[in-house]
């Protein structure tokens, strides 16, 4: 392909921002088509971002001649659905997180992939942001020396929303998420700490509801495990007192330690003999725009996405190690 001429299923609020300005200011690559089935927004949607046509009807998107590859940002519910018949259709697809409901669906989608020849790109678009680039610099360049433990700390209140059944988003739905709000935020932690770190081999987890504001869960503690030997923890609530937010990674090594966040874009603190050294690195304009460019490049042959469907059947797995038992 010369030219990435995309059509967008479900041009919501991820896309205002986030997204969608990516697809049609990425070199390359064109925005054509969108696709809601609330005709009044998505007509709305393509007026402000100047795109051509609008959708109420996926399969119409999909089989639209001039669109050439189709991202997804619909609930997980339909990821699965929708990616697959995107491929079936004979073009490749780029699908928000997380990829599907369960590691056994993701692996469906991945077998699709592999039957249609088709690729399947997923949002874990921290791994092309400059700011987990130069933590992975840091790590490879041994600046911590060998990795023995990695902590991931995440802290946050309750919305009003989440408060009142009648209002509840659907990020907390669990036959629209999956899950509670930990299914919406935690593949990018753990995603991102992989990519870093290397694969997590294995998650044992105690996961609660402490809030009864809703039926899914919205606190946990896990242990893991990594391939390479080093060990680690996670803590996540969505449900605690107080305005702030923690946000927290931590490296630690035989000779240093490096502490960042997820979500914050904290200044990167190198911690070693030496000393302390601190490097901010700004996130991109579009959060998703380094990791567009990157399957642009791949689909053009000229580069390759450091995220796909196979990189991220191990985030699922993951995943579903962590909530055994739970549901």
């Amino acid at each position: 392909m010369e030219t990435i001429n995309w059509g967008i299923i479900g041009c919501g609020a991820v896309c205002e921002w986030k997204s969608g300005p990516a697809f049609y200011k990425t070199p390359y690559s064109s925005l054509v088509a969108v696709m809601r089935r609330d005709e009044e927004k998505v007509k709305d949607f393509a007026s402000r971002h100047n795109v051509p046509r609008y959708y109420t009807d996926v399969d119409a998107l999909i089989q639209d001649p001039e669109v050439n590859a189709v991202y997804i940002a619909t609930p997980p519910n339909t990821h699965k659905e929708y990616a697959i018949r995107v491929m079936q259709a004979g073009k490749p697809v780029y699908v928000e997180k997380p990829m599907a409901l369960t590691y056994t669906e993701c692996r469906e989608m991945v077998e699709v992939s592999q039957a249609t020849g088709q690729k399947l790109f997923v949002a874990h678009y921290r791994r092309g942001q400059d700011y987990f680039l130069k933590i992975k610099e840091l790590i490879e360049q041994g600046r911590i020396g060998k990795l023995v433990s990695v902590n991931i700390r995440y802290f946050r209140s309750a919305g009003e929303n989440d408060k009142n059944p009648a209002l509840h988003p659907w990020r907390v739905k669990k036959e629209q998420a999956g899950g509670g709000y930990f299914f919406d935020l935690a593949p990018h932690t753990i995603d991102i700490v992989m990519y870093l770190a290397g694969n997590i081999q294995e998650a044992k987890a105690y996961v609660t509801n402490r809030s009864g504001y809703y039926e899914v869960e919205d606190t946990l503690s896990v242990a893991f495990r990594f391939e390479n030997g080093a060990v680690g923890t996670g803590i996540w609530s969505f449900v605690t007192g107080g305005k702030e937010r923690g946000d927290q990674i931590e490296f630690w090594g035989t000779k240093g330690k490096i502490t960042c966040s997820t979500f914050a874009y904290d200044p990167i603190r190198l911690e070693t003999e030496e000393g302390i050294e601190l490097f901010p690195v700004a996130p991109p304009e579009h959060a998703q725009g380094p990791l567009i460019q990157s399957i642009v490049n791949e689909l053009r042959g000229v580069g390759n996405c450091p995220s796909t469907g196979q990189s991220t059947l191990q985030t699922a797995r993951i995943m579903d190690q962590i909530m055994e038992g739970y549901y």
